[in-house]
């Protein structure tokens, strides 16, 4: 095997090798020791409707004594819907998710969220960083239903709550806000 180093690269291929060589140096850097558990870890959401599973793969950021909303995850501005990677529903079936008619397929999550709620974003860009938005790229916005909590919640949720037949909630869960939406199998 022969070992990647930034002479070697430059010599042969250039800049994307250096490039490349530099990526691995910084992920290994980055990377949790064995161990230790990564700061905002993998997480999914899952339901079954009309007999498929839908899911949304998300990474899970904690408070950490961070304020969130208004803060971390600032107002009127598009937030990743997590950390890291992008937030990816996918699902095998037409959706309705609030009154958007969301069709089979693989799709970005991100939110808008303002003082008084926040419009849940799907959006047709896939399998890029969590903060590459494309606003192009969007199937529709809508507006979810925020609910106050009385206790705190440290590390951000996504889940699927009372399921009916073929509905169910989508929840987000962080800080001291549930944001909530119906989604329905077409």
């Amino acid at each position: 095997m022969i070992e990647l180093t930034r002479r070697n690269c430059m010599a042969t291929l250039g800049a994307f090798c250096l490039a490349l060589a530099t990526t691995n140096v910084y992920s290994q850097m980055d990377a949790p020791a064995a161990g230790e558990k990564p700061l905002s870890p993998p997480a999914q959401a899952a339901v079954m409707l009309k007999g498929k599973t839908i899911t949304i793969d998300y990474s899970a950021p904690s408070m950490r004594g961070r304020p969130i909303a208004g803060a971390l995850v600032p107002y009127n501005k598009v937030w990743r819907t997590g950390a890291n990677a992008a937030t990816t529903l996918k699902t095998p079936i037409a959706l309705k998710i609030g009154t958007l008619a969301v069709p089979a397929g693989t799709y970005t999550i991100y939110t808008l969220p303002s003082e008084n709620g926040a419009k849940l974003i799907i959006n047709k860009q896939t399998g890029q960083w969590g903060t590459e938005y494309d606003e192009t790229k969007d199937l529709g916005r809508v507006d979810m239903t925020p609910i106050t909590l009385p206790d705190p919640v440290e590390t951000f949720v996504i889940k699927f709550d009372n399921v009916e037949k073929d509905a169910t909630e989508l929840h987000l869960i962080w800080e001291k806000t549930d944001l909530s939406i119906p989604v329905t199998a077409e």
